[in-house]
């Protein structure tokens, strides 16, 4: 009798069944839940995403902006403008090319001659942003991100617009003189005079509209390689967008930077106080094109999906 009463308190413990005599719960179970529990405590969780797609979702791109935004803002102030400074620097090989063309096709009036001209005008961008130095006109919607984000302050992006501006500028002016210097071997004293006269000749209004375009093609184009993973699908968005600039004739401020520049240390014929009006206004230019037109709106459409 003692022997079945222990029997069948070792059962009460070990199984539990339902009403209707099906087994619910027994000791193997028990020591599965106990296993499930550790390996819960013991490895974390991972979600799993493809990494052979050819473009990243738009959520996956405006969390990468606005990290990549992040960890520029962080950077330290030296490094920043010696970043700053190598882009400025680089960015004249555009103004050579274009520079050349210009000299060799002289009348810009004409469409197959824009249309040369244009070809080139990427090759220093191309340059520039795959040797990851700072751009001015990456950073009008990548540093805008994280204030709408509200991760950053304000006061953060001026800062880090401030020192890319002074680093491009800086550099320009040391690349726009070499340029100046080397001219007896490039031979395009004469296409620099035309480029500088290009944007000196428009009122602030009609640069303000040009370098807004300039500046939404540029952010877009920074937009787009966030998109990509291969090194030559961002070389294609790099010229796309620099591509239609230079066919347009639109302002960029930092090549024009060069581009006044150069085609002052080259000619007596440009007025320095006029170079430095139209250069602040080209950088508004492409600031509003950069923050407004891409930055907040993509943005606003990207979050809104997402509540």
């Amino acid at each position: 009798m003692s022997d079945d009463l222990e029997h069948g308190e070792h059962d009460h413990e070990a199984k539990i069944v339902s009403p209707s005599g099906e087994l619910l719960f027994n000791e193997s179970t028990k020591e599965r839940s106990k296993e499930r529990t550790r390996e819960s405590q013991e490895y974390a969780s991972v979600i799993v995403k493809r990494v052979d797609e050819t473009f990243r979702h738009p959520d996956d791109i405006l969390e990468k902006a606005i990290d990549e935004g992040v960890e520029q803002l962080a950077r330290p102030s030296m490094s920043l403008f010696m970043s700053a400074l190598a882009a400025g620097m680089i960015i004249c090989f555009t103004v050579l090319a274009v520079g050349v063309m210009t000299t060799i096709v002289g009348d810009m009036s004409t469409g197959f001659n824009r249309v040369l001209v244009a070809l080139v005008y990427p090759l220093g961008f191309v340059m520039c942003i795959l040797s990851r130095t700072q751009l001015f006109t990456e950073h009008t919607a990548t540093a805008f991100y994280p204030i709408l984000d509200r991760r950053i302050s304000v006061f953060r992006m001026f800062r880090l617009w401030g020192i890319v501006i002074a680093g491009n500028i800086i550099g320009g002016i040391f690349s726009a003189g070499l340029l100046a210097l080397s001219d007896k071997v490039i031979h395009a004293s004469e296409g620099y005079f035309i480029i500088a006269e290009h944007i000196l000749s428009y009122s602030p209004l009609t640069l303000l509209i040009s370098a807004t375009l300039a500046g939404w093609l540029m952010a877009l184009g920074a937009w787009t390689i966030l998109s990509t993973h291969s090194t030559t699908s961002q070389i294609l968005c790099i010229y796309i967008v620099t591509f239609i600039i230079g066919l347009g004739g639109l302002h960029h401020s930092i090549a024009g930077s060069v581009e006044l520049l150069v085609g002052y240390f080259t000619s007596d014929q440009l007025s320095l106080i006029e170079m430095v009006k139209a250069l602040a206004v080209v950088l508004l230019g492409n600031a509003i094109g950069g923050s407004v037109f891409v930055a907040l709106l993509n943005y606003s459409h990207i979050r809104k999906l997402n509540k």
